[in-house]
């Protein structure tokens, strides 16, 4: 009796210690993201709930890598099954009675499958982070101490099993083959008496280990664990990559856009611990890809850190329970030293290459310790830190009460922040539901319109947009030239002709760009030749300003955004048509939220639509081998993957190829978020490493949907001297060449 009361009271100060440890952590936690600013709720109806589900336990965007996908599902339904055996051995253990299930002895051998199934996945999940050693997976004790809390957990179960078995003499049984078998071999060496302490021995390290972990998950990035569920349900209702308004007309706005980690939203705060650091994001990352600093993973990392220290030092509470057994454990890769072998290799197993001197380090002060890796450096000790302040000791101890690192220049870097292409493959791969665009976009914002920070060419591009109405300044009178290589089409504007079912928004590279004005004039001759009635804005035409959104001007985007509007409703614009995605997923997504009403349609959506209607009939064999270069802003941000290969495949003689990665897993041209008019300076040109993606499939032709990747995909067989093998053409001049034949149009009328 007096062992199972000692049993029993053990028993409830370890659990009642671990389960205050886990409340503590977890709402400590919750109390930095409730920093962040209010946004609206999301509001559920049966659709976000399927969506909710299918992702949560449904895997789908894990098992987009099925080795990963089916390694976690295995680990993720085996944990919460043998969760119903860890209460029975915990009752089992203080009452000596089982858990109240039908056919209990084919519960214990279900138990030993899932054991078993669970042993082999993470057996698996150490052979893929140390044999495979996948680039994207971070390698030392940290990232693999989860393991090994899950193998001992599990051997512990298979013990403790045994051990009973022991104790109690029961004989070999196929309903518990494997605690059997442990059992048959100590047979000879452990008696029932030492069985039975055994098996107490075993009982215990089983729960203390169950314990540890809960308290281990919050203070760790198994915290996905209960904040990603989460996450996925607070998942962003706007389209995809839509951007929040700001309120430029808030007179007691100290600043705009993001200069400190608490002026993130609340649901952006909680994307910093839902991240599982399984490196995605990064994998897929072109800037990371061809050596530019940012890593989207280390950039979440970094901002999860700075958030738990600069909560800690608001609050004045630690974020560590206990204090003396976790505080450090920020990893914070943001330690830069060009002579630092290690952190050499660490960038390069990222899938940064391109780490050497032309990069300048110290330049850009890329060799300063971040604010996490101060903290981790000071913990606890009480000791002045460089240049700051002494660490209090008591509830924050080991964190500054005054944080003075710069969100940034001190945590991210501007590098980081202007190699972003806004291509959100990272989104579209992260399991958890991060959305890492709209953090770098906001810290963009802050960068430009609080502080007038941006890189000199992008200035120039903004200057010129704000001017002449485009980004080269050219003249406003200049936009219609194109109409000049036009021969027997009529192009009205709409002044001359109001009644029309179509407004053609040329966009400046249409309007400008010597490249694209023969994509312009390829569509305006297929929309007429199909009879669609059409205007275009002419002279009065802007920019509709998706570079200066995308690169953090927010009052400029508003200008031009004003002034399309007018224009739009001067004319009673129903319907509007252009050839850039850029320009399309502005005016359709982000418009509206300053009154916009009219329907967008891209240009391969309404040539599409044309051909089923029969309104188009491409005749003329087109003897090319074309392989399709997905627009991130056509595909990602809008869904439009078809209309463009629908197009393509109607085209006689053209044979379609399709790249490794292509369609939702397509990688950027570089040239979105306003890269288009930045230079790289670092690694290896993004749109070099896309061609030769698609040069991989020896294409004639490599075809596109927007201006921008047009433009990328020709500069890049230049750079690679592939353009006299390997063209690249927009997919409304390979349809116009199907319709008009080689010698060019006929009779189009009017």
């Amino acid at each position: 009796m007096a062992g199972f009361v000692v049993n029993l009271v053990l028993f409830i100060c370890a659990t009642g210690c671990a389960i205050c440890g886990f409340a503590l952590a977890v709402s400590r936690r919750a109390a930095y993201i409730r920093l962040g600013r209010t946004e609206e709720r999301a509001r559920f109806d049966r659709a976000r709930l399927r969506e909710w589900a299918a992702q949560t336990f449904g895997h789908r965007k894990l098992l987009r890598d099925r080795k990963s996908g089916w390694m976690h599902a295995a680990i993720f339904y085996g944990f919460i099954v043998v969760q119903l055996g860890a209460l029975d051995i915990v009752l089992k253990g203080l009452f000596g009675v089982h858990i109240p299930v039908p056919a209990y002895d084919w519960f214990v051998l279900s138990q030993e499958v899932v054991v078993v199934v669970i042993v082999l996945a993470i057996g698996y999940a150490g052979y893929r982070r140390y044999g495979e050693r996948l680039k994207r997976l971070k390698r030392g004790w940290k990232p693999s101490l989860v393991l090994f809390f899950i193998g001992g957990l599990m051997l512990s179960v298979l013990l403790v099993s045994a051990f009973e078995r022991i104790w109690r003499g029961e004989p070999f049984s196929l309903l518990a083959p494997i605690a059997s078998s442990l059992a048959a071999a100590f047979q000879g060496i452990v008696g029932p008496v030492l069985g039975k302490a055994l098996y107490y021995a075993c009982w215990w390290a089983h729960l203390l280990i169950l314990l540890a972990f809960l308290v281990y998950v919050p203070q760790s990035k198994h915290f996905h664990l209960i904040t990603a569920p989460v996450n996925l349900a607070l998942a962003r209702q706007s389209p995809p990559g839509k951007l929040r308004t700001l309120d430029l007309e808030d007179e007691d706005a100290e600043s705009f856009g993001v200069g400190a980690v608490e002026q993130f939203t609340r649901k952006q705060l909680l994307d910093l611990y839902a991240c599982v650091e399984c490196g995605r994001c990064t994998n897929v990352c072109p800037a990371a890809g061809t050596g530019k600093l940012l890593s989207p993973m280390h950039l979440i990392v970094k901002l999860r850190d700075h958030l738990t220290e600069r909560g800690a030092a608001i609050t004045s509470k630690t974020p560590w329970i206990p204090a003396f057994a976790f505080a450090g454990q920020s990893e914070a890769p943001t330690v830069f030293d060009p002579e630092d072998e290690s952190v050499r290799q660490r960038w390069q197993g990222e899938g940064v290459t391109d780490i050497g001197p032309t990069m300048e380090w110290q330049k850009h002060g890329w060799g300063r310790r971040s604010s996490a890796a101060n903290a981790q450096r000071t913990a606890g000790a009480g000791t002045e830190r460089d240049g700051g302040v002494r660490s209090a000791g008591g509830p924050g101890a080991g964190v500054d009460e005054t944080d003075e690192t710069a969100l940034i220049g001190g945590v991210i870097t501007e590098e980081e922040l202007w190699a972003c292409t806004t291509c959100r493959n990272c989104e579209d791969q992260c399991p958890v539901g991060n959305e890492h665009v709209d953090k770098i976009i906001d810290m963009r914002r802050y960068l430009v319109l609080t502080e007038g920070r941006l890189p000199v060419d992008g200035q120039r591009a903004l200057q010129q947009i704000e001017r002449q109405g485009n980004p080269w300044g050219i003249s406003r009178a200049d936009r219609t030239g194109w109409l000049d290589e036009l021969d027997g089409v009529r192009v009205p504007t709409v002044r001359e002709q109001p009644d029309f079912d179509y407004l053609l928004f040329v966009g400046s590279m249409g309007s400008y760009d010597n490249r694209t004005r023969k994509v312009t004039i390829a569509a305006v001759r297929l929309l007429a030749r199909a009879g669609v009635r059409f205007a275009i804005l002419g002279n009065e035409e802007r920019s509709s300003g998706d570079t200066a959104r995308r690169m953090g001007n927010e009052l400029l985007f508003r200008q031009c955004c004003d002034d399309n509007i007018a224009l739009f409703r001067r004319y009673n614009v129903r319907k509007i048509v252009t050839a850039c995605p850029h320009t399309y997923n502005t005016l359709k997504n982000e418009y509206p939220d300053f009154g916009l009403g009219a329907e967008v349609v891209h240009h391969t959506e309404l040539l599409a639509q044309l051909l089923r209607e029969g309104r188009l009939a491409p005749r003329h064999p087109v003897r090319e081998r074309a392989v399709f270069h997905d627009s991130c802003y056509l595909g990602r941000y809008n869904g439009a993957y078809d209309p463009p290969r629908a197009i393509l495949r109607a085209i006689p003689g053209l044979e379609l190829a399709e790249m490794e990665r292509s369609g939702a897993d397509a990688m950027c041209c570089g040239a979105g978020g306003g890269l288009m008019w930045l230079e790289e300076r670092a690694g290896k040109r993004i749109n070099a490493a896309r061609v030769e993606q698609a040069l991989a499939v020896a294409p004639t032709v490599i075809a596109s949907a927007c201006p921008y990747c047009l433009t990328m995909m020709e500069d890049g067989t230049k750079l690679l001297g592939a353009e006299g093998r390997t063209g690249a053409k927009d997919v409304a001049e390979l349809l116009a060449a199907a319709v008009f034949g080689p010698d060019g149009p006929s009779d189009e009328g009017g």
